[in-house]
Parts: structure tokens; sequence; C-alpha cells
């Protein structure tokens, strides 16, 4: 079976969408797991595991929505982290072995240094 290789162009295409990718992430403001659910009449309950244990928690309104935009948010970043690992890993297993995964970027030093 013939490995298959990435192209330059195939490379610089899935670089591209990493950089995407880990832009989208620093736009996530709240993150949380769990669920909200809405308990008649009118609670609303925001439950999650912690250690092993279900724990509940009743939640105004207004809470309950920020909660929601929370987990839906981790939702998301759990989607972006998968589709940068399987970048990762195509850039690491189909590029040219010589080819390196990213560039070193000029980043200022550290003034303690």
């Amino acid at each position: 079976m013939k490995k298959t290789q990435l192209t330059p162009h195939k490379t610089r295409q899935l670089k591209a969408r990493y950089r995407v990718l880990a832009s989208r992430i620093a736009g996530l403001e709240a993150l949380s797991q769990g669920s909200v659910m809405l308990q008649p009449p009118r609670a609303w309950r925001w439950t999650r595991k912690v250690g092993g244990k279900t724990v509940s928690v009743g939640l105004t309104p207004g809470r309950a929505e920020k909660m929601k935009q929370a987990i839906a948010n981790h939702r998301a970043l759990d989607k972006i982290i998968d589709e940068m690992r399987e970048i990762t890993q195509k850039l690491i297993l189909e590029a040219p072995e010589t080819a390196p995964i990213s560039t070193p970027r000029n980043r200022p030093k550290n003034p303690l240094s």
C-alpha cells in the first residue's frame, strides 16, 4: 500500500484551516459542561457530573440562558479540537518527512529571561 503525501498546496490549506480554528477558540468567552433543563413550573436546573456524581443547581432564567450558551460553547470547542487534532495528525503522517509542521514565529523575548 502506497502512503499518500500532502502536496505543498494542501499543506498550506491545512495550516490555514488550523489557524482559523485556533482563532475561533479565542472567540469563545464562557465554557461549561452539563445540561440546562426547564422544570415545571418555570424553574431552571443545571446538571453536571462532579467526581462521578450527578450534581444539580437551580438557576434563574437569566443564568439559565448564560449557562446554555456556555455549554454550547464547550460543545463547539470539543468539535474544534477534534478537527485540529485531525489536521495535526494528517500533517505529521502525510507530509514529506523533511517538511516542518509549523514555521517558527517571531515572538518577543520574555523580559525576565
